[in-house]
């Protein structure tokens, strides 16, 4: 799950092209794109190793069991949170890289 997680660090790039946007736009496309990378990968998985590990499958509003709508609001505030924890890191002066 550490490299699925690890993804995290492409919503680098996105913050810097986004950030002046509303954040009711930053946080929806936070919201997209964290469902779109938990789709993928849960689909490589499920195709390739033929492993779920995540099942949401009896889960309301499930997606194929791999992803859950209700989770939108969740995942709406973790990309804002990130993108708080990337400014704190730039004022640190810590290297994401």
């Amino acid at each position: 799950m550490f490299p699925i997680y690890g993804l995290a660090i492409f919503l680098e790039p996105i913050y810097r092209k986004i950030k002046d946007w509303p954040i009711i736009l930053r946080g929806g496309s936070y919201t997209v794109l964290i469902f779109v990378a938990e789709y993928i990968t849960g689909w490589l998985l499920l195709t390739t190793l033929n492993v779920r590990p995540w099942d949401y499958t009896h889960a309301p509003l499930s997606i194929d069991g791999l992803i859950r709508l209700d989770y939108a609001p969740l995942w709406f505030i973790v990309g804002l949170l990130f993108e708080r924890l990337y400014k704190l890191l730039i004022r640190l002066k810590i290297e994401v890289n």
